[in-house]
């Protein structure tokens, strides 16, 4: 299969789903925590406050890992991706990714606390769920 069309895939699984699972080293030991799925093509992109344990985390160590796909039927498509985040203050992208739901926890897409964790892919494992053969896109 060609690269495009393994990316073409990846991306129809990350438009499916809204809810990901994202792993962060916490000193020796993984933390993993579900957080809201955006993205703006292969590139993960999740909102957090800059006051978290995870930017805290992730600065120490940008290395992530993050899974999404599994909806309780084992024949869901599904991704692994490892790759590195970094953490953005950017306007322009708060305010495209801003949902009113974020009211809880911000006060609105100009809040300082609100950032957004840019996740750019380096290896990201694709899984059709109905073999056990898995595809491998690298960056």
């Amino acid at each position: 299969m060609s690269q495009t069309n393994l990316t073409d895939k990846i991306k129809k699984v990350l438009d499916a789903n809204q809810v990901c699972s994202l792993a962060t080293i916490e000193g020796t030991k993984p933390h993993v925590r579900y957080m809201a799925l955006f993205h703006d093509g292969i590139n993960i992109l999740l909102v957090t406050s800059k006051k978290t344990h995870k930017v805290e985390e992730l600065i120490e160590n940008p290395h992530v890992h993050i899974i999404t796909g599994f909806n309780g039927d084992w024949e869901s498509e599904t991704l692994q991706v490892e790759g590195t985040a970094s953490v953005s203050s950017d306007g322009g992208l708060r305010k495209k990714l801003w949902k009113d739901t974020f009211k809880i926890w911000f006060e609105g897409p100009e809040d300082p606390n609100y950032v957004v964790l840019v996740i750019k892919p380096q290896r990201i494992l694709y899984s059709d769920g109905k073999s056990m053969k898995s595809e491998i896109w690298e960056s």
